[in-house]
């Protein structure tokens, strides 16, 4: 059993710098851009480039993200193996993009070079806060004298077990991904209409319902949270938002208000997944039944 090992994200997910800084979590970089700019992301982004990075959106910014290819995570991933050390790697919902599958072929290519040690490549089925959660599990779990062996079974086993509800309010980043139409983005903009959608068991996302206005929206996301939330797995969410931190602070006030006690983490989503969201996207991820 390998219990000498180093615990890795991809920075598509969100969580709190206490936890990165605490567990001495590492992270694989991944490419953004920052209006005309080109900039790699080596973990929790300052919130001052964060803001200015959504300020850009409101103001007709494109925005952008790159893959990570094998070649890239061999480069990555090396230095560790060549120190001894095992790598956990959990990585963005393979339903949203290749990072998964670039990983598996990255781990085939270094398993001759490094032959005692190994990577345990880790397909989230999610992102953002839900990311955080799975992150946070693995880190305590290693903490705790888990082997790498061990902890990859433990993260796979309650995978499914992960939720992430969210609400978006452009509809045109919605639609350049390809999500909805063309017709749906302009008349939904006109009436002020918000889609509610959720990542899907097979990590993709799915349209589950709309609401007019942002009030509504709010209360329907704590209503899907309330419905599924499974306090066996813990008292901690995330919500997650890009420039809509009234709209945070109103979904926290909801949440606490039925659960007192629940340690409710609040950051500015990473701009990997905010670029394809847009400003004012709020999202909520918990464990469920």
């Amino acid at each position: 059993m390998m219990n000498k090992y180093v615990i890795m994200m991809d920075v598509s997910g969100d969580v709190t710098q206490e936890t990165v800084d605490t567990y001495d979590l590492k992270f694989v970089p991944m490419q953004y851009s920052l209006g005309e700019e080109m900039r790699t992301s080596y973990g929790r982004e300052p919130e001052e480039i964060m803001k200015k990075f959504y300020e850009g959106q409101k103001n007709g910014d494109l925005t952008r993200t790159s893959q990570i290819t094998p070649y890239m995570y061999e480069e990555y991933f090396s230095p560790y193996l060549k120190d001894g050390y095992s790598v956990l790697y959990l990585c963005l919902s393979s339903g949203l993009s290749s990072t998964f599958s670039a990983a598996l072929l990255a781990k085939e290519s270094l398993k001759e070079k490094f032959p005692d040690v190994d990577v345990f490549p880790i397909d989230s089925l999610s992102a953002t806060g839900g990311m955080g959660l799975l992150i946070e599990r693995a880190l305590v779990n290693r903490k705790n004298g888990m082997s790498i062996e061990e902890n990859y079974e433990d993260i796979l086993n309650v995978i499914p077990k992960v939720r992430c509800w969210f609400m978006v309010q452009d509809l045109q980043y919605l639609k350049r991904g390809g999500r909805i139409s063309s017709t749906t983005a302009f008349v939904g903009g006109l009436l002020n209409i918000k889609p509610i959608l959720r990542i899907t068991p097979d990590g993709k996302l799915l349209n589950i319902g709309k609401k007019r206005g942002n009030k509504a929206t709010v209360n329907a996301l704590f209503e899907y949270f309330k419905e599924n939330y499974n306090p066996d797995l813990g008292n901690t969410i995330y919500i997650c938002d890009t420039l809509a931190k009234d709209l945070s602070e109103d979904l926290k006030n909801k949440v606490l208000e039925i659960y007192p006690n629940m340690i409710v983490k609040q950051e500015t989503l990473c701009p990997i997944i905010g670029a394809h969201t847009g400003p004012g996207m709020l999202v909520i991820s918990h464990f469920a039944k």
